[in-house]
């Protein structure tokens, strides 16, 4: 699912700074009926291309629930999950084949298995992680199986010593590759993307619900555990 070369991660970069007023943004039109839309707007996953279109209001709502059968497209949900206590040590990590720290994990329809992306200078880079090793990972953690196909992804984050495991929106995924397209430098990507990065998983926890691995909500700490 990956976009278009120019335009869907321009329109991403966009969503990484939402406006307060919702207006239509110049030239800016849904892809299924042209009508005007604001800069902030939902997604469609086009599960036959693996990509994403623009919605309106209307559009967005003639599509919300439509998560299985044959529809070519499928909302992209809003909520986004801070994971806890995931089971992901570096052996599990490697076993997944991805070559970076940083990479989201979906189940592509098309392709009828899971795909992993990963940012880089010049858009997402695909990998197709072997069957076993991620079936271990969600083994050792269920909530990864009640993920929705094509519009949910499991996004994992370990550069620079970052353990932070995500269940997030698919669009969330492209923003993020179009953050690194944006501001990478050189070969280590220089101050300013890793910034940029570190400041869009500040955004992510801003109205994000925390969730244990296995789905619940993680136990609160005791009261008295400082007394410990």
């Amino acid at each position: 699912m990956t976009p278009g070369p120019d335009r869907p991660l321009s329109r991403l970069r966009r969503l990484a700074a939402p406006r307060p007023v919702p207006r239509p943004a110049p030239g800016e039109r849904c892809d299924l009926c042209a009508a005007p839309i604001p800069d902030v707007h939902r997604h469609l996953a086009d599960v036959h291309r693996r990509a994403l279109a623009c919605a309106c209001g209307a559009c967005a709502i003639l599509f919300d629930g439509r998560t299985a059968g044959p529809a070519r497209y499928r909302l992209v949900p809003e909520r986004r999950r801070e994971l806890v206590g995931v089971a992901l040590d570096d052996a599990a990590w490697d076993a997944l084949g991805v070559p970076v720290a940083t990479a989201f994990f979906f189940h592509a329809t098309a392709a009828d298995r899971v795909v992993a992306c990963y940012p880089s200078p010049g858009g997402a880079i695909e990998s197709l992680p072997p069957g076993d090793a991620w079936s271990a990972v969600v083994a050792a953690n269920p909530v990864l199986a009640a993920m929705a196909p094509d519009v949910e992804a499991f996004l994992v984050h370990r550069a620079r010593g970052a353990r932070e495991h995500w269940i997030v929106p698919i669009d969330a995924c492209y923003r993020l590759v179009a953050v690194v397209r944006a501001h990478w430098k050189g070969f280590g990507g220089g101050s300013a993307v890793w910034a940029e990065i570190a400041r869009f998983f500040e955004g992510l926890r801003r109205g994000a619900e925390r969730t244990g691995r296995d789905g619940r909500a993680p136990a609160a700490p005791r009261e008295d555990a400082w007394q410990q």
